[in-house]
């Protein structure tokens, strides 16, 4: 069983170098991801611009095709106002023509506003293109020099992670699944050791008892405040002075 914990300790220390790897890293993966996002919004940005300045053309094309319509209709009654004798249809041939004028006036206006609209959309276009010339540039850098870094540490991280594979393995599953779990919830550090009769995740004191079962070294002890796995002093010695650390 103390091999076993051992092996607990031995995946958090590999865990550890290989965070340490990643902080080396510093904000670049962060940075490039943020980049990468400002440039989708602009390009998404300009794309339903696009849409929207064609949906405007057709819009306005509908409009002036109506207008030609209408335009007609008021030709066609004014000349058939000419020919009544009755006031009733003269009226309501006027009533036609003066609908048919108003709603010509109002395509007019809308098209005008529309136009302007267009203008400023393609303004918006021309200012976002260059944008995302200056960020697709910067991203290009911060990616050259990630992989760079990367570049100098590939032989470290595989085989860490070649090796981190291989301990794994050698947990069972209920054990690895606490692990991860704690490992995620208190920044990285899953297992701790004991100093000064406490725990060195959290810094609580160990009750004696819960010491002197740790210290037997016979199964998995978690501590009992932040849930971190514990294990005792020779432990934590044996496998640092294993690895060198």
């Amino acid at each position: 069983m103390k091999k076993y914990i051992s092996t607990l300790y031995e995946l958090q220390l590999l865990d550890d170098q290989l965070d340490e790897l990643q902080a080396s890293l510093g904000d670049l993966p962060a940075s490039i991801n943020h980049i990468k996002e400002e440039i989708r919004f602009r390009q998404s940005g300009i794309e339903e611009r696009q849409q929207e300045i064609q949906d405007i053309k057709v819009r306005i094309e509908k409009n002036k095709e109506e207008a030609e319509k209408l335009k007609e209709t008021i030709n066609k009654s004014q000349k058939e106002r000419f020919s009544v004798r009755s006031n009733k249809v003269y009226d309501a041939l006027s009533k036609q023509i003066d609908h048919a004028e108003d709603t010509i006036k109002k395509m007019v206006l809308e098209n005008e506003h529309l136009e302007t609209k267009s203008v400023n959309l393609a303004e918006d276009i021309e200012l976002m293109q260059p944008e995302i010339k200056d960020m697709q540039k910067e991203l290009a850098e911060k990616e050259a020099e990630l992989a760079e870094i990367q570049k100098a540490s590939e032989k470290e991280r595989k085989k860490l992670e070649d090796r981190r594979a291989t301990v794994e393995a050698q947990i069972k599953k209920p054990d690895l699944n606490v692990y991860l779990r704690v490992r995620k919830a208190r920044g990285g550090k899953a297992v701790a050791s004991i100093k000064r009769e406490s725990c060195s995740g959290c810094h609580s004191v160990i009750r004696p008892n819960n010491l002197l079962e740790i210290r037997k070294e016979d199964k998995i002890h978690t501590c009992e405040y932040c849930g971190r796995i514990l294990i005792s002093d020779r432990i934590t010695e044996e496998v640092e002075k294993e690895f060198a650390i």
